[in-house]
């Protein structure tokens, strides 16, 4: 791979690339170059990522504390009782 060099920069770029790179939890390097190829038509769009809630009023969600209630029950379920195995 090159390296390449941008001269020119305004300060005021420069602070929101690296605040837009850190939202999106990647090093600004890895940012620019994917900013670069999704321009460039270089990247494909993930497909799937979409998060839909449109049918929550019929199933309901669960709270924080029903979720922990049931990750505790699944987490003991998953325990090997090593008496029946020896």
């Amino acid at each position: 791979m090159k390296t390449m060099t941008i001269r020119g920069l305004e300060p005021s770029l420069i602070d929101k690339l690296k605040a837009t790179a850190k939202k999106q939890d990647k090093s600004l390097n890895q940012f620019v170059i994917d900013t670069l190829k999704q321009h460039m038509g270089m990247q494909k769009e993930k497909k799937f990522t979409a998060v839909y809630h449109d049918l929550d009023h019929l199933f309901g969600k669960w709270s924080d504390k029903e979720f922990e209630k049931i990750q505790e029950k699944i987490d003991s379920e998953r325990k090997i009782d090593r008496e029946l195995w020896v």
